[in-house]
């Protein structure tokens, strides 16, 4: 866990008053990842795509009308809790686990956008099933993340030894695993995904099922500033709530004209003046539906089932659907 926020940054980099300056700025400046398939990567032609990104444009979509006012700043692993207290960013929207150590190091992490755990990719010429079986191998991993942590305790609890090689980025540690310098790739499964695909035979490679830790992903912000908070928390309970009523990107504009549900005229603005205590306009949440779409369109778009990644729902469904998504409600 390479980082360090000290008391000096935090004051540097204080968030009073975050949603005044993005207005008064003109547009949002996100941190993302500099390539996480399905989540921050540009695309052929340097348009950033993934939940991530999708997250960063909803917001601009609450607070501008327009999911394009946004700035997207890449970040490195070790450099991102910097770039947050110093206030170079906005919001930190980059697969980051949420922890006790971050989370009381002058930041907050308002919501848990994306539940994740650590996993493994190995060759399926190995004919590994099960996380055990990698008992005094060698695995590789990326610097300045949680995943040399979860390794180390993961294994010492079990009495099982291996050996660990870093690396500064995703590149450099696909590079070593894929000339076979080691056994497994270790990082947050999400990422295996996108990491396999990169592999000159990704068929010859397998995730395994298991996950040895919780990664709770979550946007980060800094701490002093409840009203930004708020809105980066309800931005995502927007994008919940909105699937839970059945409003989606493609039918928004038909269910503002007919809605009957008391939730659904809250959430499209129809009701009541939520957006006020958010410091934003009564349809705020109706924006972000029809420019971005709710959760599941953001998910299916990016890392669904018709996308190369084909990352299951899983924990990330709704709560009423066997999963931990579960957005409080608008009223």
């Amino acid at each position: 866990m390479l980082f360090c926020l000290t008391p000096a940054l935090a004051q540097n980099g204080s968030a009073q008053g975050t949603l005044a300056r993005v207005k008064a700025r003109g547009h949002l400046v996100c941190g993302v990842s500099g390539g996480v398939a399905g989540f921050s990567i540009p695309d052929s032609q340097g348009q950033w795509r993934g939940l991530d990104v999708d997250f960063c444009r909803a917001l601009a979509a609450a607070i501008f009308d327009d999911p394009a006012k946004v700035r997207f700043i890449p970040q490195s692993s070790a450099a991102r809790f910097t770039a947050l207290q110093s206030g170079e960013i906005d919001v930190l929207s980059r697969n980051t686990t949420w922890t006790l150590s971050r989370d009381t190091a002058a930041m907050n992490f308002p919501v848990i956008t994306f539940y994740d755990g650590q996993g493994f990719l190995v060759r399926k010429s190995l004919n590994i099933a099960s996380v055990k079986q990698l008992d005094r191998a060698t695995i590789c991993l990326q610097q300045g993340t949680t995943t040399e942590l979860n390794l180390a305790d993961w294994f010492r609890t079990r009495g099982l030894t291996y050996k660990v090689v870093t690396f500064a980025n995703s590149e450099q540690t696909l590079g070593a695993y894929e000339s076979g310098r080691c056994d497994a790739y270790s990082t947050d499964k999400s990422s295996l995904y996108g990491e396999r695909l990169k592999t000159a035979h990704p068929d010859e490679h397998v995730i395994l099922d298991e996950a040895i830790s919780k990664e709770p992903f979550a946007p980060g912000v800094r701490q002093g500033d409840d009203q930004w908070r708020d809105l980066v928390a309800w931005t995502h309970y927007a994008m919940i709530d909105a699937e839970e009523a059945g409003i989606t990107q493609a039918n928004v504009e038909e269910m503002r004209r007919s809605a009957l549900s008391p939730d659904a005229k809250r959430i499209l603005g129809l009701e009541g003046k939520y957006g006020e205590g958010l410091g934003l306009t009564t349809d705020w949440a109706y924006r972000i539906v029809r420019h971005v779409g709710n959760y599941g369109d953001a998910f299916e778009r990016n890392v669904g089932a018709q996308t190369p990644l084909k990352i299951p729902r899983g924990l990330n469904a709704l709560w009423n659907q066997g999963g931990l998504q579960y957005g409080p409600p608008i009223r």
